[in-house]
């Protein structure tokens, strides 16, 4: 303002004056509060910033593959016990052992004394044996099958016999190969022109990328019953595992589901994450058993029981502890330690200490909610602001552990369910490495060729079948099929 504008104001009078300076006042308690508004907003910005920064595989749900280069400490929470590292007593080695009837046998003649008499007409008083397990000169064997053509003396007809089912083209690869060749793309996740490599340096032959396609692609076609099988077994499983998995296909961001239990594994692909996709897959929409899953929010869609699972809140309880700095975190990470070391290799425990280790629990969670008000309290709404205020996220984790405490202590309760959701995680690791081989899937159809096949694998490695075998069979029309559980 210039000075002839404040002499005309102080000429004007008192009340002009007055006026004047109430304005000044009211223009800059206006600015005031915007600085204020701006300066929580940016608080509020730097802290999630510096949240999500802090985030890693051990401390969140993030992959490690996610940390980089600035991998975190490893810092187990087992507790030590008075086992050393390394095998234990009892432990079943895999040591070569000497073989009763070996293949061949070679005899080294003791010929000469080291004092130069000649040993050929001294009788031989015993042998020193060692062994040598080696592989065979490896070949590939060509089959011809020839079909007879007879002539009637009856009727004059020409009469040609049948070549078998599995021999339908002049010339063609057999189930063998075809098997390793499988073996080698969708279980060792060798990329196309490494199997091809692979298997003109064992066997001295070319194998095609369109013939290696084929393969894959009548293997798919064979185990169409086989998958209807497990999805119908794991559909009728007390307990089943879920997760998902993002995979990449055609460029694009799709998702791998995975439904599992100890002896069974089933991948769905789909471009959806959420519930649509679940209810393609075939097992959620008619599953009544207990699903363990990692809080997935369209799990919850559905009408089984629910268990969470605790190595993912262990993670997030790492996060507040060590982020946020609230000692209430390190209490229940203990406690959930405790409750899995007693319930590991029991059936049940007893009502008593069932309800003690529950009352501990709601305890914990009392004092987080009462810690959290402390460091984070609530802030007067911003005027105009609308919508659900934003919480801390320890708060958030609280408001989980107290409105789903029977899914996360659903391992106390029942003996069948387990402390975490490993089970899926070890069978959705894979589709990460071929992931990471292959960068992407060229083509959709590529993608659901790989998740059948991998899930017949999966499952036959589960029984302790040979893999190798196990495609062959399925090659040959006859796949091993897993045997349903009896029903008391």
């Amino acid at each position: 303002m210039r000075r002839e504008d404040i002499l005309r104001i102080y000429e004007a009078g008192s009340d002009a004056v007055a006026d004047f300076v109430q304005g000044l006042i009211s223009e800059f308690t206006t600015v005031s509060e915007l600085q204020t508004r701006e300066m929580q907003k940016l608080t509020e910005r730097i802290k999630t910033l510096e949240n999500q920064l802090n985030q890693n595989s051990r401390n969140s749900s993030k992959p490690p593959s996610s940390d980089g280069f600035k991998k975190p400490k490893p810092k187990s929470l087992r507790i030590k016990g008075e086992r050393k590292s390394g095998g234990q007593a009892g432990h079943k080695g895999n040591t070569l052992k000497f073989a009763e009837t070996p293949d061949h046998v070679v005899i080294h003649h003791a010929s000469v004394c080291p004092c130069g008499h000649h040993l050929e007409q001294e009788s031989v008083l015993y042998h020193e044996k060692r062994q040598v397990y080696d592989l065979p000169p490896i070949s590939i064997e060509v089959t011809e099958h020839q079909a007879e053509a007879k002539r009637c003396a009856s009727c004059g007809n020409i009469v040609k016999a049948s070549f078998p089912d599995d021999v339908s083209a002049p010339t063609q690869y057999g189930a063998g190969i075809r098997a390793v060749a499988v073996y080698l793309s969708q279980y060792q996740l060798l990329p196309c022109e490494r199997v091809s490599e692979t298997i003109e340096h064992l066997f001295q032959h070319k194998l095609s990328g369109g013939s290696l396609f084929n393969a894959n692609l009548s293997l798919y076609q064979r185990l169409e019953s086989v998958e209807q099988e497990i999805v119908k077994q794991i559909t009728a499983a007390t307990v089943a595992h879920f997760d998902e998995t993002g995979m990449r296909v055609q460029g694009k961001t799709q998702w791998c589901h995975v439904a599992s239990t100890d002896k069974l594994t089933h991948y769905h692909s789909h471009q959806n994450r959420g519930k649509k996709a679940m209810d393609t897959a075939g097992v959620l929409p008619n599953f009544r058993g207990t699903a363990v899953h990692d809080f997935w929010s369209p799990y919850f869609h559905y009408e089984s029981n629910h268990a969470m699972c605790n190595a993912h809140i262990l993670r997030e309880l790492i996060f507040v502890l060590e982020e946020e700095k609230q000692r209430w975190a390190k209490t229940m990470i203990d406690l959930l330690l405790e409750i899995k070391a007693a319930t590991a290799g029991k059936e049940s425990l007893s009502v008593d200490t069932i309800a003690q280790f529950a009352a501990r629990y709601d305890n914990v969670v009392e004092l987080g909610y009462q810690e959290d008000a402390q460091i984070n309290p609530l802030k007067p709404q911003l005027p105009g602001k609308r919508g659900k205020q934003k919480q801390s996220k320890p708060k958030n984790l609280l408001n989980r552990l107290r409105n789903h405490r029977l899914d996360v202590l659903r391992f106390l309760y029942d003996a069948d369910v387990p402390f975490d959701n490993n089970q899926a995680e070890r069978d959705v690791r894979m589709v990460k490495v071929k992931q990471k081989i292959s960068g992407t899937f060229r083509s959709e159809m590529g993608a659901k060729v790989f998740c059948r096949i991998r899930g017949y694998i999966s499952t036959a490695r589960k029984h302790s079948c040979s893999i190798l075998s196990a495609i062959e069979q399925a090659l040959r029309g006859n796949p091993f099929l897993p045997l349903p559980l009896p029903s008391f």
